[in-house]
């Protein structure tokens, strides 16, 4: 088994789990050392999983935000616009995804949440020190985006539309 299928696994485990699971369990239950399993919460934390420590185990911090993956396409000189809309209409870009060809899914987490951290992103792609992920795609790419609930996530979709950005699945 990959790493990335036992981390799928992982997760699934303690989603479903209503009681703490330890990484001493998770790692007899996958076959991997302890530190492994420590390792794997890490990486799962890092692509945004909620995963809290406590004494007894891992538990899942049980989400009130609602989640939409919208797949979008516009310009770099629109980017800025595609964010702030996202964010004043009350909304967090969780991440930004592709999906290569070759490579397969490509996600980087953003957690932007403000105009603030939009322009932080925006600050970093001028000055060279990174280009946006969906160059790579013609510029077709997603984000999953989060809110209080699904009519904000409504009004976002409308906006992105309006904005000419939303791709119709």
């Amino acid at each position: 088994m990959s790493g990335e299928e036992r981390r799928s696994k992982i997760l699934k485990y303690i989603s479903e789990s209503a009681e703490p699971v330890s990484a001493t369990l998770l790692a007899g239950e996958y076959g991997v050392s302890r530190q492994a399993v420590v390792q794997d919460i890490a990486l799962l934390r890092a692509l945004g999983h909620n995963i809290i420590s406590t004494h007894r185990g891992y538990v899942m911090e049980k989400m009130s935000r609602h989640v939409r993956i919208f797949k979008v396409r516009h310009s770099d000189e629109e980017l800025v616009a595609e964010l702030y809309s996202i964010v004043d209409l009350g909304g967090m870009v969780e991440d930004v995804f592709i999906n290569h060809k070759a490579y397969g899914r490509v996600q980087a987490p953003l957690n932007i949440n403000s105009r603030r951290k939009a322009d932080e992103l925006m600050e970093m792609i001028r000055s060279g020190k990174s280009s946006p992920l969906k160059n790579i795609t013609s510029d077709y790419h997603y984000h999953t985006v989060t809110a209080d609930s699904e009519g904000i996530l409504d009004e976002i979709g409308e906006k992105l539309k309006e904005l000419g950005f939303l791709i119709e699945k």
